[in-house]
């Protein structure tokens, strides 16, 4: 292979956008062994610790590994056990990042200890966690604490396993093969997996700093969409939250539009105890036609896979039913240990830490990054979306000093979505997803390594 017609920039990083760009593209293959330092060097006429410099930065974005003497082989990018979407934004996990601000989970060290509401549960009785295979899907108090927090008055409520969970049970429900969705364009890409896996075609709508913009809205409705589906706070992956003021914008949209009567909301609070916005819905303003999720993974720990959802009788007794011919219900166990992290004043205490502390993160990076010459708006939550020159060498750029954040592109609903609809349909502008789990400190140090990536060009 040579590289002298196609590399532009001989520096290190311009050396390994190249390579990473034939690796992208299949023009490397997995297995494929690469030219030797030596051999490129002499090619390209820079020095050996030049492309040993690239060689290094394709290994630590996990493109490449090097076998020793046996020469280095281009990786396989793919993880099959993954949805497509999601192979994008998994780390390798044969690359040691030093940091990894791509996976967006929380602190370990801001979740609420469980191991006091794991002892706790011998004062709930027994019946409650261990009862027969036909009793109610949420246990009692539960379902009591859940009512008096939740944003509106849901006609029925259950609990399932996590926020995806959640989501994909409601679309199940209200969607079909070409039935249309309406989604924030940038979005979540596990969303846009799951509506193509059913055959969903996704309506992308752009976002503003408030959330999906009205007038777009309005527009994406007249493709006739059965479902809008969006993150009223703390917006993965922009930390965008809705005021009360934009929820009653999209609710009135919807409500006098001639074809958005009939369509039900889908939102997926998935940041709940974490976000800094209050708690807004559109079921305050649209009675019967939202569905909520919210998820407490962010919040008290993914592991407990544990999200609410509450809405239209129609809707959820449908959802409940399935399930009886699937897991049945969520182990009420662990919904105990919930109840026990809910009222309990010392988790409470831990997750109200949490939160702000979060938002210290965001407003911190925030301004250190800006300092730095680039531009990181703070937001909600535990993502941020910083925009970047050119989205591969920015990747590049940050694993040559061993970090890592989400790509961009996968984020966008218009890639390989429909037509153009709401403003959409333009190359989407690059961008990387930080996230904050792992952001404790060192924030000027962060920001200028950050702020150099967003600057960097192929």
């Amino acid at each position: 292979m040579d590289l002298s017609q196609l590399v532009v920039d001989r520096s290190p990083a311009g050396i390994a956008a190249t390579v990473g760009r034939l690796i992208r593209t299949g023009e490397l293959r997995p297995g494929s062994r690469i030219p030797t330092v030596r051999d490129v060097a002499a090619q390209l006429h820079v020095s050996p610790a030049t492309v040993s410099g690239a060689w290094h930065a394709l290994s630590e974005a996990g493109l490449v590994r090097s076998r020793g003497r046996a020469g280095t082989y281009v990786l396989d990018q793919t993880s099959p056990w993954l949805p497509p979407r999601y192979q994008d934004l998994a780390a390798s996990d044969q690359v040691p990042y030093r940091l990894d601000l791509s996976s967006g989970t929380p602190d370990p060290l801001l979740l609420p200890p469980v191991g006091a509401a794991f002892a706790h549960l011998a004062r709930r009785t027994q019946a409650a966690t261990t009862s027969s295979y036909l009793g109610p899907a949420v246990v009692a108090p539960l379902e009591h604490r859940l009512r008096a927090e939740w944003p509106f008055e849901p006609e029925e409520l259950t609990v399932v396993d996590g926020a995806m969970d959640g989501v994909a049970r409601t679309l199940e429900v209200l969607t079909g093969l070409g039935t249309r969705v309406v989604v924030e364009d940038p979005g979540f890409p596990p969303f846009f997996d799951l509506l193509d896996l059913l055959g969903a075609e996704r309506v992308p709508v752009a976002m503003d700093d408030h959330g999906m913009r009205p007038d777009l809205l309005a527009a994406a409705l007249g493709s006739r969409p059965a479902v809008v589906l969006l993150q009223p706070r703390a917006q993965n992956p922009t930390g965008a939250s809705l005021t009360q003021e934009r929820a009653g914008e999209l609710a009135h949209v919807l409500r006098t539009h001639h074809d958005g009567r009939d369509v039900v909301v889908l939102e997926d609070d998935h940041s709940a105890g974490i976000s800094q916005a209050a708690a807004v819905s559109l079921g305050s303003h649209l009675p019967g036609r939202v569905v909520h999720v919210r998820s407490f993974s962010k919040s008290h720990g993914p592991d407990l896979r544990i999200a609410a959802v509450g809405g239209p009788a129609p809707v959820l007794r449908k959802i409940i039913a399935r399930r009886m011919l699937g897991p049945g219900w969520t182990s009420r166990m662990l919904q105990s240990v919930l109840l026990e992290l809910l009222t309990d004043p010392g988790s409470r205490t831990a997750v109200t830490h949490a939160r702000a502390t979060y938002r210290i993160r965001q407003r911190e990076l925030s301004r250190a990054v800006t300092a730095a010459g680039a531009t990181l708006r703070a937001g909600d939550g535990l993502n941020m979306w910083l925009p970047v020159a050119d989205e591969r060498a920015a990747l590049l750029y940050l694993a040559a000093t061993g970090i890592r954040a989400a790509p961009g592109a996968p984020f966008s609903a218009s890639v390989d979505g429909p037509a153009a609809t709401g403003g959409a349909g333009a190359a989407p502008a690059p961008h990387l997803r930080v996230s904050l789990g792992p952001v404790r400190d060192a924030y000027g140090a962060l920001a200028t390594t950050l702020a150099a990536a967003a600057l960097s060009t192929t």
